[in-house]
């Protein structure tokens, strides 16, 4: 994490914010984020990510009380601070009110906070460790993206602990989800396949992306459900995410290889970085 971060309406060195234990989502984790891939200075896809956070926070009755266009002024404006053109970004809203522990009368309804830190080093090819009952695909609050992270992080902790690069997680109905920190697909008779958002997997914004620029490059890409049966006849696998963008799966734990870069995988990654270049040509500063 940078020594700026931009907290409510103003930049401030990192040890000089103040967060209180009387905010209820601070320690309740009730509120909503995003994690935004900064390319030469600019938020990618920021409206798609706005409008994620902004269905989320209203199933959490989390407000919002600012404009979109203000809080991406902020984050480039942060990133600039902390001399990261090419970096990542995470914009949090903490809910201060509500609940038996709450007190936060001198604070707004919703705290805004933005750090930014250098890009992490994702591996060549990934190994991903399958784990059974890691998402909930069922409930009001299924696929969204909220501060109760605890689950999620501690998986992948786990995994990474013993020696991968993420988990890859079934839901309480058997069927593939996603990783705990990126949506999963995998590539079967030259057919792109991702588990749909009926799974409990977060609707991601490069798997948003690549459901669309997919098809008029002529390649099949579906959402479906996926079982463990599927691996066995998978040609590639590969996972996204804003900060990993397309990366291409070389294991998943216990049985399953698959020889990379795959040829589909890779068609996804040029045009990924395509849709990249066209969305930051049309961007004013």
């Amino acid at each position: 994490m940078d020594s700026l971060i931009f907290h409510n309406d103003r930049i401030v060195p990192l040890g000089e914010s103040r967060l209180s234990p009387g905010q209820a989502g601070l320690f309740m984790g009730w509120g909503v984020f995003t994690t935004l891939r900064i390319y030469r200075g600019i938020p990618f896809a920021f409206e798609r990510h706005w409008a994620r956070m902004a269905r989320d926070a209203a199933r959490l009755a989390v407000p919002m009380p600012y404009q979109p266009q203000a809080v991406r002024r902020a984050v480039m404006e942060l990133a600039s601070r902390n001399g990261r053109a090419e970096s990542v970004a995470r914009v949090t809203f903490i809910r201060n009110t509500g609940g038996y522990w709450a007190e936060a009368a001198d604070r707004p309804p919703t705290d805004l906070v933005i750090f930014t830190r250098e890009l992490v080093r994702w591996p060549p090819a990934s190994r991903l460790r399958l784990e059974p009952d890691g998402v909930t695909s069922t409930g009001p609050y299924a696929g969204t993206k909220n501060l109760s992270w605890a689950l999620p992080i501690s998986r992948h902790e786990r995994a990474h602990n013993d020696g991968f690069d993420d988990a890859l997680l079934d839901n309480e109905k058997g069927y593939i989800a996603e990783c705990s920190s990126a949506n999963f697909f995998l590539v079967r008779a030259g057919k792109v396949q991702t588990p749909p958002l009926s799974s409990g997997c977060l609707p991601g914004i490069t798997r948003e992306i690549l459901l669309e620029i997919a098809p008029p490059a002529g390649i099949d890409i579906e959402e479906k459900d996926l079982t463990e049966a599927d691996l066995e006849s998978a040609e590639e696998a590969f996972i996204s995410s804003s900060t990993r963008e397309v990366a291409p799966v070389g294991f998943i734990s216990p049985r399953w290889g698959f020889s990379t870069p795959g040829k589909v995988t890779s068609r996804l990654e040029a045009l990924f970085t395509s849709a990249i270049q066209a969305y930051l040509s049309q961007q004013k500063p």
